[in-house]
């Protein structure tokens, strides 16, 4: 029903394909020449959500999400690990947001898969967002939708399934790692426009400015930048407010002086620093800019993310104590890493006294914890814990 009433029609609303991916999966594949299947797909889920929240939990989605079916569980899980990093690099490189890689815990593992992992990113209020998963799935899905090959020993076989995906999730992570006071600050790999070319000065001399303007848009062009003119009749300052609030990662600045001086001025959107430069040479020197600020913005959300990450709090009450005091200095409480022994029990009650749930057990931890937080046993894990979306 919707609102209450019945529908008229009935309508199935997938939150994930695996049921639908399995059962033609059942039908495609026979033998092990089949093997492997290796299927993406982009579309568009539904999950139930209370609060819904822009870009982060939204109860309609876009995301990619890819199915797997394998001979061995060897390959699939080789599978399962090369999408997890092909995911670290995308979300490192392109959208400069630094993640850590890792296995959920148990309790947070993908309802039918056999290992879920992810990678996690630090917003700017402390909070985690899981930024993509990739779950083993064992036979599982292949003993419950009858998923069987005939194998090269002639044995009838199950196969090895894996699925991943990442969401539109992703911008919303983009908007608020990067983000700031003045709208939205975007990686220039990320950016739809990546400079933002404005005429300045009087009127009256703006025709000798766009005879040197036009030559030079053409020539960033070429060395293919992403670049637009904003020739509107809105004021120089209006421009500047409004691409920045965009996010656009480069403002290039034309007026008749710097004609004259063949010269432009170049601003910063992640600094805000304002650069004069020499016409010679501009497209270069634009693009070497951008790649600066491509890894300047992903160095500042590395220091901030490692700043609020806690590797020296070994015991429930130091947690709680560290939870109180960022709240009363109006800080955030960042993530703790945090020893565990494995115990379902220990991870429910971190998470009842101090709503910090497990992140992941990254697989490069940067300190190993030797006891768990919460019953001070031998640490079996080193386990990041956190508020997330």
């Amino acid at each position: 029903g919707g609102g209450g009433e019945p529908l008229e029609e009935k309508l199935a609303l997938r939150p994930t394909s695996e049921t639908i991916i399995g059962h033609m999966y059942s039908q495609w594949i026979q033998s092990y020449r089949d093997l492997p299947v290796l299927i993406n797909q982009w579309a568009n889920v539904f999950r139930w959500e209370k609060r819904t929240m822009p870009f982060l939990r939204t109860s309609e989605f876009l995301w990619q999400e890819g199915h797997t079916a394998h001979a061995t569980e060897e390959e699939a899980r080789q599978e399962t690990m090369q999408m997890l990093e092909i995911y670290r690099e995308v979300v490192e490189q392109e959208l400069a947001i630094p993640v850590w890689k890792g296995q959920k815990t148990p309790s947070e593992r993908f309802a039918g898969a056999v290992d879920t992992y992810s990678i996690e990113a630090m917003m700017k209020d402390g909070k985690a967002v899981q930024a993509g998963t990739s779950h083993y799935l064992g036979d599982k899905f292949a003993r419950g939708f009858e998923i069987k090959f005939l194998d090269r020993d002639n044995q009838f076989k199950y196969v090895h399934t894996t699925s991943w995906g990442t969401s539109t999730r992703l911008i919303g992570s983009m908007i608020m790692v990067h983000g700031d006071d003045r709208g939205l600050v975007l990686p220039p790999r990320m950016a739809p426009t990546q400079v933002i070319m404005i005429p300045v000065g009087p009127m009256k001399l703006r025709e000798k400015v766009m005879e040197a303007f036009d030559p030079l848009f053409d020539e960033i062009k070429a060395a293919g930048v992403r670049v637009r003119a904003d020739l509107r009749e809105e004021t120089p300052g209006w421009k500047f407010n409004e691409w920045e609030m965009r996010g656009v990662p480069l403002r290039l600045e034309l007026g008749p002086r710097d004609v004259e001086n063949g010269q432009v001025i170049l601003a910063r959107r992640d600094t805000g620093e304002k650069v004069t430069v020499s016409l010679e040479g501009i497209a270069q020197t634009v693009v070497q800019l951008l790649e600066e600020i491509q890894q300047n913005m992903f160095q500042k959300a590395l220091a901030f993310r490692d700043e609020n990450s806690h590797l020296g709090i070994d015991t429930l009450e130091q947690l709680t104590a560290h939870i109180a005091k960022s709240e009363s200095e109006n800080k955030t409480s960042g993530w703790v890493l945090a020893g565990w022994c494995g115990d379902d029990a220990c991870e429910s009650k971190i998470k009842e006294e101090t709503k910090f749930t497990s992140r992941n057990i990254p697989f490069e931890p940067p300190v190993q914890k030797k006891a768990c937080i919460c019953c001070g046993k031998e640490s079996q894990h080193s386990v990041w814990f956190g508020r997330a979306y």
